[in-house]
């Protein structure tokens, strides 16, 4: 056969099978090869995502002055040991409201519970010294200058949890008001093909400039996803650092559709519908109060001028008559 004789075409047939025979046993350990550089590339991709967003949030400085922060809570740590307030350092509920707040350093609970202490005792101290020693010709009884100092510590306790209170619910706003426009993003990348991970890092550089603070929520979360290996645990606490009903929403959606094998896409869907249709009620509900509010600046400020206007020339007239 083509001059070639039998001995040789059969060496060459058998070549020609082990070589086929080893490319068909290699091909499984390729692809498997190209699968896991892959997922090396996702895991350094996270990884990196992960130090961004901890070097976020970890305080800048140099290491003097983290030496010296560090000696202050470890003065405040005893403090407030001396007084007995170990426990309240386990509070799961502070550090969730300062969390909310924004304040998720390891310290900001020690700082809070220094802050409260030192107001709720320090500050009825500096009033009794002022009202019943320095201020000796205070003009009012004993009682009232008792009802002072207890209002002093009344508001020495109470005004480092006002302010924590009124910062996350500022933060919540910040938050909310850039929400729809995430999950709406959200649903683009997972019906697009991104698996739920590459949804929250997209999102997370999309949003950064729009709202920096939710842009950072998102990449925690991103990171958590990677490295705990609880994803519903991921998920409660994205719930627990916003405090939001509708972040709430998102994490009990993402957390059902994997239990129960739902599409996410399609869960998402639904939760986006369900957002727009919150937010149309709410600007219905402002639009409808309008009017109620418009009433007391128009009684003031509209028909004064108005009456000036309609019945001044006639007065006027009058008058030069």
């Amino acid at each position: 056969m083509f001059g070639i004789p039998v001995p040789t075409l059969v060496i060459i047939m058998a070549s020609l099978g082990a070589v086929a025979t080893v490319i068909a046993i290699a091909l499984p350990f390729l692809s498997r090869a190209g699968e896991a550089g892959r997922k090396k590339m996702i895991t350094q991709t996270r990884q990196q995502l992960s130090r961004q967003q901890m070097d976020g949030l970890t305080p800048k400085g140099s290491a003097i002055r983290q030496r010296s922060k560090q000696s202050r809570v470890e003065v405040m740590k005893k403090v407030l040991s001396a007084l007995k307030l170990d426990e309240a350092l386990s509070s799961k509920n502070l550090k969730s409201q300062l969390a909310q707040a924004g304040y998720r350093n390891q310290n900001a609970l020690v700082a809070f519970l220094f802050a409260r202490t030192v107001g709720a005792l320090g500050l009825p101290a500096l009033s009794a010294l002022v009202v019943f020693v320095l201020w000796k010709e205070f003009p009012y009884p004993a009682s009232t200058k008792a009802i002072i100092v207890a209002v002093s510590m009344a508001i020495g306790y109470y005004l480092p949890a006002t302010i924590i209170k009124n910062k996350a619910q500022k933060r919540q706003q910040e938050l909310n008001s850039g929400f729809a426009d995430a999950l709406d993003l959200m649903v683009i990348c997972v019906e697009g093909g991104l698996s739920v991970e590459g949804a929250f890092d997209r999102v997370t550089e999309e949003i950064g400039d729009k709202s920096p603070t939710l842009a950072q929520e998102f990449g925690i979360t991103s990171a958590e996803l990677a490295y705990l290996g609880d994803r519903h645990k991921a998920y409660a606490n994205f719930a627990d650092r916003t405090g939001l009903p509708a972040v709430k929403s998102l994490a009990t959606t993402l957390m059902q559709s994997e239990k129960y094998g739902t599409p996410v896409g399609q869960a998402l869907k639904v939760l986006s519908q369900e957002r727009r249709q919150e937010r149309m009620a709410y600007a219905e509900k402002k639009g409808a109060a309008l009017p109620a509010k418009l009433t007391v600046p128009m009684i003031l400020f509209f028909l004064p001028p108005l009456f000036l206007v309609v019945i001044g020339p006639a007065a006027i007239q009058i008058s030069s008559n």
